[in-house]
């Protein structure tokens, strides 16, 4: 059994609109039923702070199979520790442009994607604070949307289908947010 680690779960697509409605109660519950301890939940769009021994693969699994057969939502579940979660934020490509966090998103991805798919992305951004960016940086992908996330070309791009793996977004003001929640020296 390894050393007991802070987790973050980040559940992709619960609470928005009708569909894959979770309570936040029932989200902490469901986690403390599956031995996870220190359990907090962030917002009500499927953000979880836990400690738990496994790894974050195994976490995701086993939240996503709980998911089902407790409260039967079918929800990806993407899963860092506290560590990684910190070093996405630190790497923050997009710094010297990003000035407004509720604009800005980290993308949480459940592979590092192929380098192919990432080239073939041919997504059109250019290099000023005016301008739509995005960058990835193994399991993250950095978004810079100015004019906002619903006016952002990257609104109607299947993330998951071109990079091949399951992503789920979140703005820059929870990223920070769940940095600090999960730090275990905090």
């Amino acid at each position: 059994m390894t050393v007991p680690t802070r987790q973050v779960a980040l559940l992709r697509g619960i609470n928005v609109g009708r569909n894959k409605r979770v309570a936040m109660a029932d989200l902490r519950r469901l986690l403390q039923e599956l031995g996870y301890v220190d359990v907090i939940t962030h917002l009500n769009s499927g953000n979880a702070v836990f400690t738990s021994p496994l790894d974050p693969s195994a976490s995701a699994e086993g939240i996503e199979q709980a998911l089902v057969r407790e409260l039967g939502v079918a929800a990806k579940v993407v899963v860092r520790t506290h560590a990684e979660l910190a070093a996405a934020v630190d790497a923050n490509p997009l710094r010297a442009v990003a000035t407004d966090p509720a604009k800005q998103l980290l993308g949480f991805l459940s592979a590092t994607p192929d380098a192919e798919r990432v080239r073939a992305l041919a997504l059109p951004t250019g290099d000023g604070a005016d301008d739509d960016q995005f960058r990835i940086i193994g399991k993250h992908l950095y978004l810079w949307c100015p004019r906002g996330v619903l006016d952002s070309m990257f609104s109607t791009v299947d993330w998951d289908k071109r990079l091949g793996a399951a992503t789920t977004m979140r703005n820059w003001n929870t990223a920070t947010r769940l940095v600090a929640l999960s730090d275990p020296t905090a």
